[in-house]
C-alpha cells in the first residue's frame, strides 16, 4: 500500500526566516514533490501593525506592504519548484494586520486588502486556506495551535494537550518546538494512540529581538506525514545550525566546519 508525504511547514516568520534553513527546504521539496505542502501558520511575522506595537516606535518603522512583498516571493520560490498543492492554516502573527484593522478601523476591514490570502497573493501561486481544525490526513487535523489555550514548556505536550481536547491527532506550530507526544486512550478492542505533533520553526532566532536574553527551548525544523489509506505517521525532521538536515539517509545542504569544529558557511547544496 502506498504512502504520501505532506510535508509540514511551521513558524517562517519571515522577514525573520533563517534563509539557509528554508532554501534547503524548498530544495528538498522540489526534488521529492510531496503529495502535498502544508504550511501552518506564522509564515509572516509582522512585528507592526499589532497590539504589541501599537503606540511604539516599531508601529511606525514598519511597512506592511513591503515586508509581503518579500514573504510572497519566498513563496514564489517554492512555486516554482514545486506544482503540487500548497495548502496554508492561517497563523496569529499571519493575522495581525487584518486584525489590527478590525480592532482599531472596522469601517475599513471588509476590503479585505490586509487578509494574509491577499497580501502574499494566494489566488496568483494557488494556494489554498484551510480553517483550523481540517482533517489533512486519516484521523489528523491541522491547526496553527493559538486557537485553543494552553501551553507547555515541554516539546510536544502543547499539541497533546489539543489531542485530548479534539480526540484526533493533532500537526500543529506555534510553540516552536519539534516533537511528537503520543496519547493512547480507550481500553480493550477500543484503545488507540493519538499522536500531538508540534513541527518546530525555521526561524533564525538571532534576529527575534523579543526573544528573552536569547534563549529559549525551541527547536528548529518541520515535519512529515507519512499518510496511508487508515493512518499518518508523523516524523520531525531537526535543522542543524546550518541549515541544514537529513532525511532518508540524505543531507540536505552541506555541513561545512572550520578547523576548530564550528560551523562555517554553506551554500545549501545537497551531499550524501
Amino acid at each position: 500500500m502506498s504512502v504520501r508525504e505532506i510535508t509540514v511547514v511551521s513558524d517562517v516568520q519571515y522577514p525573520l526566516h533563517d534563509a539557509r534553513a528554508v532554501r534547503n527546504l524548498w530544495g528538498y521539496i522540489g526534488e521529492r514533490q510531496p503529495a502535498e505542502v502544508l504550511i501552518i501558520g506564522d509564515f509572516m511575522n509582522y512585528a507592526a501593525p499589532s497590539r504589541w506595537s501599537k503606540g511604539t516606535r516599531a508601529e511606525f518603522e514598519s511597512d506592511v506592504f513591503r515586508e509581503s512583498e518579500g514573504g510572497k516571493a519566498l513563496l514564489a520560490e517554492l512555486r516554482d519548484v514545486y506544482g503540487g498543492p500548497i495548502k496554508f492554516v492561517i497563523g496569529n502573527h499571519d493575522a495581525r494586520p487584518a486584525d489590527y484593522l478590525r480592532k482599531y478601523a472596522p469601517a475599513l476591514a471588509a476590503s479585505r486588502a490586509f487578509d494574509i490570502d491577499v497580501l502574499l497573493g494566494f489566488d496568483e501561486l494557488g494556494i489554498e486556506v484551510l480553517a483550523p481544525f481540517t482533517e489533512v490526513a486519516p484521523g489528523w487535523v491541522a491547526m496553527h495551535g493559538h486557537e485553543l489555550r494552553g501551553l507547555n514548556a515541554i516539546p510536544g505536550r502543547t499539541a497533546a494537550s489539543k489531542v485530548r481536547k479534539l480526540d484526533q491527532s493533532v500537526v500543529m506550530g506555534h510553540t516552536h518546538k519539534n516533537a511528537v507526544a503520543p496519547e493512547t486512550v480507550g481500553v480493550g478492542r477500543n484503545r488507540r494512540t493519538l499522536f500531538g505533533f508540534e513541527v518546530g520553526h525555521l526561524m533564525d532566532e538571532g534576529k527575534a529581538e523579543y526573544l528573552s536574553q536569547g534563549v529559549a527551548n525551541w527547536q528548529k525544523g518541520w515535519g512529515r506525514l507519512l499518510a496511508g489509506k487508515y493512518s499518518a505517521v508523523p516524523v520531525p525532521v531537526y535543522v542543524e545550525r546550518d541549515g541544514s538536515f537529513v532525511v532518508d539517509n540524505v543531507r540536505y545542504g552541506a555541513i561545512q566546519r572550520n578547523e576548530q569544529g564550528r560551523f562555517a558557511s554553506s551554500k545549501g547544496a545537497k551531499v550524501a
